[in-house]
Order: C-alpha cells, then structure tokens, then sequence
C-alpha cells in the first residue's frame, strides 16, 4: 500500500478462510505462492476484543501457520528482496522456527537485510537466547520492540539501559513507545520522532505492524532514518483511528503530504 513490492511467505489451510486470506492478500499486489496445507489443522485465526479505551487483548489459534515447513521458503525470492522481515511469534512453533533460519540463511547469502521483531514478551521468555544469540552471531540488521519487550529481553526495568543494551548487538535498533512516539539506534546515533496527532484513537490492533511497515518502507526507497521513522509513525496513527488491522484511508498520500 505504500507503493512497494512485497511478498508473504506463510502456510495456510485448504479452506474457506485460507482462500480468503489468500484472496485477499493477493488483492493488494503481495506475492503469496505458499501452496495450503489440507483442511486439518485449520488456517490460524485471531479473535481481538477491544475495550471502549482502544485496548485490546488477543485471542489466537495458530492453526496451519505452525507447520510452515521449511522446504517452502522461496530462496530465490528472498535474495530478490532488499529486506526480510520475521515475526518472532513464529519462533515458538517447531518447523516454522527452522523455515526462518533458512530464511536467514538466504537473505544473508544474498547480501541483504534481516529485520526481526519481538513481538511479545511471553515470546522472548520463552525464547531469549535463541533471540540474543541471533544478534551476537550478526544475523539480525535491524530489530524492531516496543517498551515492554525491550525490557523483556534484557530483563532490565529501566527502558534506557536496556535500550543501550541491545544497540551493541545490531546495526538498527527501532523501539515504539506508544503515544511517546520511537526511538532508532543506527551504528550508535540516535533519533527521535514523535507519535502523529489522532483525532481519535478507537482500536491500537496493528499499530506496531504498520509502524514496522512504515520504516521498511522508508529504508528500502534509501530515506533518512527521520523520514522511516514518520512513515512509521503515519501509518500507525492511520491504523489505531479505526477497527482492523489494515488501512483504510491511503496511506501512501498520507506519507507523500507529509514528507514528499
């Protein structure tokens, strides 16, 4: 949506929701060549219930998506890309953990970035050095957290130490703060932004993925890391204004008003 060519590597079942979510995501120009699994298990869905604050808790079946094997990782498609992007909740899972470090893999043969991010800190407990390892061994460029995860995984309260922390360990670090805006370390220089103005804030599902989103976006077109992290910060402020998860508002006006 932000004008950029994407692809989605991830395993779902031979069902109705399956060919929805394929549907779908195929609509909006990403690639998604990952053949479905039978009808058993089924494809992973998210139940969210958001409270009338905009908060929100999860409730998660992770169905077909734990058995992405790793046989199906398109290695020619991921040295095609600049980036590519890990979702630290499939770490959990047996054989979609061993299909990201083939991944890893292939985008370090190909010379290209790995972005990572924590995504929750039941997962880091759970997984803390494996992710610390990751870093120590430099396989990780760029690593996404927020508050509560950075802390987590150096099971240190205090944001900024920890913050300081884990930029020895990778190239970019990028941690959001909510309505305090983001932080990026890169190679030791820090930068700021502030969270964008939301007229009203309804539903904050989603709000670290566009976030996310919003700074690949800004470093694969080459832009100062300033202008990654306002993209981030745009489409983050789009995303928390309404239900859902993805945009509704075009998001690619939004970032051209603001920065050109």
């Amino acid at each position: 949506m932000l004008g950029r060519q994407c692809a989605f590597i991830g395993q779902v079942a031979d069902d109705q929701l399956g060919q929805v979510f394929a549907h779908d995501i195929r609509a909006t120009g990403i690639d998604f060549d990952v053949p479905p699994l039978g009808q058993e298990p089924p494809t992973a869905r998210c139940l969210i219930l958001v409270t009338p604050d905009a908060q929100r808790t999860m409730n998660t079946f992770l169905g077909a998506s734990q058995f992405l094997a790793p046989h199906l990782v398109d290695k020619a498609l991921i040295a095609s890309a600049a980036i590519l992007y890990l979702e630290g909740y499939l770490w959990d899972p047996e054989e979609p953990r061993a299909a990201m470090r083939s991944a890893i893999e292939s985008a370090k043969a190909a010379g290209r970035k790995v972005a990572f991010t924590l995504s929750d800190a039941f997962v880091i407990d759970r997984h803390r050095d494996d992710f610390l390892a990751l870093m120590e061994d430099g396989l990780i460029d760029i690593l996404f957290a927020n508050e509560v995860e950075i802390r987590s995984l150096q099971q240190n309260d205090d944001f900024e130490a920890s913050v300081a922390q884990t930029a020895t360990k990778v190239p970019l670090l990028i941690c959001t703060k909510g309505e305090n805006g983001a932080i990026a370390i890169e190679n030791g220089k820090r930068f700021e932004v502030a969270a964008q103005p939301v007229e009203r804030l309804v539903d904050t599902t989603g709000a670290g993925d566009l976030f996310a989103a919003g700074v690949l976006a800004g470093i694969a077109e080459g832009r100062p890391m300033d202008d990654c992290l306002t993209m981030g910060a745009i489409c983050a402020a789009e995303i928390i204004s309404h239900y859902g998860a993805r945009p509704e508002a075009d998001i690619k006006t939004l970032v051209a008003a603001k920065l050109g």
